[in-house]
């Protein structure tokens, strides 16, 4: 699979590797988000060490790491010495004072061998490293492990980093560069399952269907995406069954706090450490409707998936694990085509337009420099997309159809009626409308628009 993206972050890493001292960056992110595939394309050009730590002994682990580093080194002597301290390694790979990469994956199993090891590796930063010409990544995918081992207050290496990169997944504005064969339709399907997950799309992204793609990769028992959410979560949490209700329940359509409890039969006080961990592992997000002035005290909060194979997992496949264990996959995914679209794709859909706000208000050259997007709601109304230009008071109102059927003017009109109850610089502000459909618009939409500045019509 090609290597995608990450413009980014490679400029950041090509940055730190630049300095004329020694550099420290964490490297931490779900699994199969593709931190190893941004390393191996960052240490291309350079010379490079690569440990991959293992959740064996730390013991076992001095040795493979001086193995390799004898190996880098092309160092008979290193390689034949039984070397019980880490120092002498470190003191090996910048004795030659020559500019070196030096990337530790999976840091955090070293911490979880030897509770010790962050504070030796802060001593081998302080008195070794930090003042030759190494760039140093600790890398992890137990975001948990990573934050308390190298990131925290309490952690030994807590002000040591250069830098840090958390490293999410692909935007869905860079999904075509995997697939340029297929149409904008297959792309936003695949993508709903996928996400910008690299591993995912790599599985998944190759079936001749959606249909297909499903069958054989996730219905499937034996395939590796079947099992998943256990993977991910299981050495991340320790309750998985409880993490699991909570997720099963908000894939079920229970977004807030109240009904998510009221669901599992719980107060919701008991809850809140639950969510909090899901939104610290990227799974979960909290929003609230984007003209908040207080988002963390708003009493309007929603959970929401931030991954979409997870949404898609728990909200067909785990409720139907039984069937599908008894063999009856076939019946499980005629279930799962009635309800795709409608019950998964057009949400996935809201994502992707709400992301792409930006870029089709400079297309347009609205003038607009919005500060905020997001989604809008009271007890009676919800509206897919409202973004905010403070500067401008200018606020922009959106709406996705992932429809067969053309969009018309009823859609437009009750936008607009629903933005009425919008207060935000109510009387003093400019309102633009955006639509975005599945499968065009009217012919009597398409002419309305035409002499309208506020409107915009986005297909697909």
């Amino acid at each position: 699979m090609n290597f995608v993206n990450r413009r980014n972050e490679l400029e950041f890493l090509e940055t730190e590797y630049r300095r004329e001292t020694s550099s420290l960056v964490i490297l931490y992110g779900r699994r199969r988000v593709g931190k190893t595939s941004l390393i191996s394309e960052f240490a291309k050009d350079k010379k490079a060490l690569y440990y991959l730590a293992t959740e064996e002994s730390i013991g076992v682990n001095r040795a493979m790491f001086k193995d390799i580093a004898a190996d880098h080194l092309n160092n008979s002597l290193l390689k034949g010495a039984q070397v019980n301290r880490w120092e002498p390694i470190f003191e090996a790979l910048i004795e030659d004072g020559k500019k070196r990469l030096i990337v530790i994956d999976e840091f955090q199993y070293l911490g979880k061998s030897d509770g010790a090891f962050p504070s030796v590796f802060q001593k081998i930063w302080d008195t070794l490293l930090k003042d030759s010409k190494v760039m140093v990544i600790l890398c992890g995918s137990l975001i948990s492990m990573m934050v308390e081992q190298t990131l925290s207050y309490s952690s030994p290496l807590y002000g040591r980093r250069t830098g840090q990169i958390k490293l999410g997944q692909i935007p869905f504005s860079h999904y075509d560069e995997f697939f340029p064969g297929k149409s904008r339709d297959e792309l936003i399907q695949l993508y709903s399952i996928t996400g910008g997950v690299p591993k995912y799309i790599e599985v998944l992204g190759n079936a001749p269907s959606i249909a297909k793609t499903i069958e054989a990769n996730i219905l499937s028992t034996s395939s590796i995406l079947y099992e998943e959410p256990y993977f991910l979560l299981g050495k991340e949490v320790s309750e998985i069954g409880s993490y699991f209700s909570v997720l099963r329940t908000i894939a079920a359509g229970n977004y807030k706090l109240g009904k998510i409890a009221s669901f599992l039969e719980v107060k919701q006080q008991s809850l809140t450490r639950y969510l909090k961990v899901l939104i610290d592992l990227d799974i979960l997000e909290r929003e609230v409707p984007v003209t908040e002035k207080n988002p963390e005290k708003s009493k309007k909060g929603l959970y929401r998936f931030k991954d979409n194979y997870l949404r898609f997992w728990f909200r067909f496949i785990y409720p139907n694990r039984s069937r599908i264990e008894e063999g009856q996959g076939v019946e499980v995914l005629d279930k799962i085509l009635q309800n795709f679209i409608d019950g998964h794709v057009a949400y996935v859909y809201e994502d992707i337009a709400r992301a792409s706000l930006w870029n089709i208000l400079e297309s347009e050259n609205c003038g607009v420099n919005l500060s905020a997007v997001g989604r809008w709601w009271d007890k009676e109304n919800e509206i897919d997309i409202v973004g905010l230009d403070e500067e401008s008071r200018t606020i922009v109102f959106g709406e996705c159809k992932y429809w067969e059927e053309q969009v018309g003017m009823s859609v437009l009109k009750d936008l607009q009626k629903k933005s009425a109850s919008v207060v935000w610089n109510s009387g003093h502000r400019k309102e633009i409308f955006v639509l975005f459909s599945r499968n065009g618009f009217t012919k009597e939409l398409l002419a309305y628009a035409e002499n309208q500045e506020w409107l915009i019509l986005k297909s697909r």
